[in-house]
């Protein structure tokens, strides 16, 4: 695993402005964020000259728009904040780039597309756009396209409403390009991108009394190969892999990976630090990794009974988690992602601080993601946290971590070796050294 990593850039939203959300699109040319006033900022990726090729890594500002409003449920006197909880891609098909964005409760298909000419000479109306007096027309003209400035436009073009009683936590687009789930705390529903009044449940977890209910789902994801089958994860720290050819309501599974509690180590927040924040598939399909509290662990769908790879990403909380309990900083929900070979694998932690895995070498890195530390082209120290005893210079102790910056969101380049973090209202965007 390399150490070398440099920053490619350093860009500060305005405090209001916390980024909730981030993803490359599945080429990596263009990079959202979203955030929690409802806006989505699309970045895209600077071409590469002869006389600057370093500049290939730089990503400027592409398209800025207001993907959701506050709304107010008067029948359940209940505000809907605007706030977007996921975006997702979906592959390109043509010049125009298409994704999802949703909040709590909406779901919304974006068309953002270019624009450089426009069409001049109408017969109808003046180049103003007033309406021209038919009796004034004398002759014809065919109307021309003329060069104009390049204009990025962003268009909804599907609005899926109503189906959630419960927050959306996750949606998911499938391999066939024609269907995507959106997945609450208690159900998962099956849409098809062309129709926006109907969804199918395909999981329904709610009890028919609400006492008996003892987990909740976390999130969902479609499996990038194979268009039948999708995966949950729950509150209790289980993945259910779901088949949709075997029923149209997958409430059975077909696969269930848990992983055996040790009663030795159990506690209070046993429960708490089990569940299970982020799922994600790896690119091949073969394995599946989930994020806890304190671990990533590494599936291979094959094997049910116990993770393939366990790795500590910062243990030495454990000794702290009745202070994090009380600040509620143990229900933070750290997002996990793979690089584009699936031998690396990156998730957040406190301080600012991320930790990469490789899982080939087995080695480890800790890096810091802050504006203090990040000018660009600069290369990221390693970093370590010191559990006790003697500090070393540049060792950090546990009790002087700020648990207020947190990396809850990343994201990694499909093909190359750049990852983008977002740290509270900031998104930092790093790449491997280039020479």
């Amino acid at each position: 695993l390399r150490a070398k990593i440099t920053v490619i850039a350093s860009l500060c939203f305005v405090p209001a402005d916390i980024i909730s959300t981030v993803e490359f699109n599945p080429s990596g040319e263009l990079l959202a964020t979203g955030d929690k006033g409802g806006r989505v900022v699309v970045f895209q990726r600077e071409q590469e000259t002869k006389s600057q090729p370093q500049r290939r890594g730089e990503y400027n500002v592409y398209s800025t728009f207001q993907s959701h409003e506050p709304e107010f449920d008067y029948l359940k006197s209940l505000e809907i904040e605007e706030k977007i909880n996921k975006i997702r891609w979906l592959p390109q098909q043509n010049a125009a780039y298409f994704l999802l964005s949703t909040n709590d409760k909406t779901v919304k298909l974006w068309k953002i597309s270019e624009r450089d000419r426009r069409p001049e000479g109408y017969n109808l109306k003046d180049e103003d756009g007033r309406i021209r007096d038919p009796s004034t027309i004398t002759s014809l003209r065919v109307p021309v396209l003329q060069p104009t400035d390049l204009m990025v436009e962003a268009t909804a073009r599907r609005v899926y409403s109503n189906a959630h009683t419960y927050h959306i936590n996750s949606i998911s687009v499938n391999s066939d390009l024609q269907t995507y789930i959106s997945t609450d705390d208690l159900r998962v529903n099956l849409w098809n991108l062309e129709i926006t009044d109907q969804s199918f449940n395909i999981v329904d977890i709610k009890p028919s009394n609400m006492e008996d209910l003892t987990e909740v789902i976390t999130a969902a994801e479609f499996h990038p190969q194979q268009c039948n089958t999708f995966a949950y994860s729950s509150s209790r720290g289980s993945i259910r892999l779901c088949d949709m050819r075997k029923q149209a309501l997958c409430d059975t599974h077909c696969k269930f990976f848990e992983e055996p509690e040790d009663p030795s180590t159990r506690s209070f927040f046993s429960e708490i630090i089990s569940s299970i924040s982020d799922i994600k598939f790896s690119h091949s399909g073969r394995f599946l990794m989930t994020r806890d509290y304190l671990t990533v662990k590494v599936w291979d769908l094959n094997m049910e009974n116990k993770p393939l790879e366990t790795y500590q990403v910062h243990d030495y909380l454990r000794g702290k988690l009745c202070s994090l309990y009380e600040n509620d900083c143990i229900f933070d929900k750290f997002e996990c992602v793979w690089n584009g070979s699936d031998s690396v694998i990156m998730t957040g932690s406190y301080n600012n601080f991320f930790r990469m895995f490789d899982r080939n070498t087995k080695r480890d890195v800790t890096l810091e993601a802050s504006r203090e530390n990040s000018k660009p082209r600069a290369i990221l120290k390693p970093r370590k946290v010191c559990m006790g005893g003697k500090r070393r210079k540049d060792e950090v102790t546990v009790d002087s971590l700020d648990f207020s910056k947190k990396i809850l969101h990343s994201t990694w380049h499909p093909q190359d070796n750049i990852i983008a973090v977002a740290a509270s209202n900031n998104l930092y965007i790093f790449q491997d050294k280039v020479a």
